[in-house]
């Protein structure tokens, strides 16, 4: 028997295990939208569509499989690129579905025609224009395989509305063999016993990690690996949680706005471990002075990121947490290994990290009833246990999130991190929601990076999901000012926001909960008042007005070249 597009493609995306997705619909995807209707699967109307590759991606990250979008085409599938592009930026998996014009009309600038093939071609780990409706069973499984396996990213799907309508007999699925692309996922054995002796030979080692660590289930054998050594672990922004906050061995984030101590002990160290990392500029700082005495060992599984930005000594290409399984099976063998004694030889270095971290800790300035930004993430850390899942926007608020709520577990931190895309906390925290239905959830913003998908209050309702957002209200964009008070004479051109909405009254428009604070005594009551509440809530709370945030390099300085206060 023959099935539609339409149909097709539902069997495949429950073949596939999706059980919620997130679009909204147009003209030449209504076929499917109405299939989708009938089935099982949960497809969640969002309203926008940049909310809806958000919203995936988040929900992607937390059940550690893919996110699933579906739009329509033209401006429909142009709204998607924000959103598929962090994605990218960041290795997280997702599938994006556009809808698109008959196949006749492509070409011919057909009404909500666009070439969305073209346009995203730069931003997705690949992208496909089914032309005939036998390939698309086939095409779909594929498109899951690339965004989950190997270096995980966005796949794009584009379906012409004649595709979606034609008929087709469902073809079962067969094993994917490409011949253009074969992650590798082990480690060569003589690259890992060249690391591991080297690593017996330093001083002053660090394990360096990012967001790979998460990406493939690695966070126990990294822990397994600091913990059995004794090696002081620096997080990427996209690491955090990766290896527990809280742990002795925790320094927090490094680069631009890391620990003093995880950018000194990087500039100090004689061997560096990189895992699952890329090296990117908010991380080194001035390439050349950083980790200036180390020899580095780089663990990745995406062969194009070793040595593209540092050069690397000892190059380990391997999902990460093969790559750590073998290397801790090393030293458990291995008689050279003595854990006291090589304990005992760190432990000068240990007491170096120590002493920084007892002379620039992270901290900041109490002003008397002032609310310090600050203050709001450690209560939010303190009344949740360390327990929430954890959304951002992007800027100040970003950064006081990851420097102030310590991530005990993988998957409880979402942020845009390598595009850094304002708007991406709220749609995120939905996704997150949808996820996780019995976790506490809560998007850090600032507000002006809520106001950029604000109208996801109405998702929010409409599904039920009692996300917390806590802004971080300081009038400003608060990140861009900071620049012009230290750079640019205090002339905050285009980001003084002037006027702003009642949040506590807008809140309540969509028919969740406002809540405000503007003096310290009331963070505590809030932040309960919020927790215990079964509704969406938007806590605002009104903040230093030029708070920055510290410790800070400057662009094109070294990460030794820190601003602390």
């Amino acid at each position: 028997m023959k099935i539609t597009g339409a149909q097709a493609i539902v069997k495949c995306l429950e073949e596939q295990g999706v059980e919620v997705m997130f679009g909204f619909p147009g003209g030449v995807i209504i076929d499917l939208f109405d299939e989708l209707e009938k089935s099982d699967i949960t497809n969640v109307l969002v309203r926008h569509e940049q909310a809806a590759v958000h919203a995936a991606d988040a929900y992607g990250r937390v059940k550690g499989d893919v996110g699933v979008a579906l739009v329509t085409s033209g401006p429909g599938a142009t709204n998607t690129v924000t959103g598929i592009a962090s994605a990218y930026m960041d290795s997280i998996p997702l599938v994006v579905f556009t809808g698109q014009v008959p196949t006749a009309l492509i070409g011919n600038d057909a009404f909500q025609e666009v070439d969305i093939i073209g346009i995203t071609r730069p931003c997705t780990k690949h992208n496909y224009l089914v032309k005939d409706p036998n390939e698309l069973c086939d095409t779909i499984r594929e498109a899951f395989y690339i965004a989950r396996s190997g270096r995980p990213g966005p796949v794009l799907i584009d379906l012409p509305k004649d595709v979606t309508m034609g008929k087709l007999t469902f073809n079962e699925p067969k094993p994917i063999k490409m011949q253009t692309y074969r992650p590798t996922y082990e480690p060569h054995p003589g690259q890992i016993a060249k690391a591991c002796k080297q690593i017996l030979k330093a001083k002053r080692p660090v394990l360096y990690i990012g967001g790979g660590v998460i990406s493939s289930n690695s966070n126990e054998e990294l822990t397994e690996l600091a913990t059995k050594l004794n090696i002081p672990v620096a997080m990427t922004l996209m690491g955090l949680g990766g290896f527990p906050g809280t742990h002795k061995l925790s320094m927090g984030m490094l680069g631009m706005h890391g620990t003093y101590y995880s950018n000194m002990a990087v500039s100090k160290c004689d061997l560096l471990i990189a895992v699952g990392a890329r090296f990117d500029d908010r991380v080194t700082g001035k390439l050349d002075e950083f980790a200036p005495k180390a020899k580095i060992i780089h663990v990745d599984i995406d062969p194009t990121s070793i040595s593209k930005n540092v050069k690397v000594d000892i190059p380990i290409v391997a999902d990460c947490k093969h790559a750590l399984t073998a290397m801790n099976r090393w030293f458990d063998v291995n008689e050279d290994f003595k854990a006291d004694e090589h304990s005992e030889k760190l432990a000068p270095w240990l007491d170096d990290i120590k002493e920084w971290k007892n002379k620039h800790p992270l901290g900041y300035v109490e002003e008397g009833d002032i609310i310090k930004p600050q203050f709001v993430v450690q209560k939010l850390h303190e009344l949740t246990k360390g327990d929430a899942i954890i959304t951002t926007e992007v800027g100040q608020n970003q950064m006081w999130a990851a420097q102030f709520y310590h991530f005990n577990h993988p998957r409880h931190f979402m942020t845009s991190g390598g595009l850094g895309v304002m708007g991406y906390g709220f749609p995120a925290s939905i996704g997150a929601q949808m996820a996780a239905p019995g976790k506490t959830v809560i998007d850090v913003a600032g507000d002006g990076s809520i106001q950029m998908n604000i109208q996801e209050l109405a998702t929010a309702r409409q599904y039920k999901c009692p996300v917390k957002i806590a802004i971080l209200n300081n009038a400003y964009l608060g990140m861009v000012r900071q620049w012009q008070e230290l750079f640019y004479d205090k002339r905050y051109a285009g980001t003084d926001l002037e006027v702003q909405p009642d949040f506590v009254k807008l809140a309540e428009a969509y028919g969740a909960v406002g809540l405000r604070a503007t003096k310290v005594s009331e963070v505590v009551p809030v932040i309960k008042e919020a927790l215990a509440t079964d509704n969406t809530v938007i806590m605002d709370f009104v903040i230093a007005r030029e708070e920055g945030v510290f410790p800070m390099v400057p662009a094109g300085k070294a990460t030794t070249e820190m601003l602390l206060a």
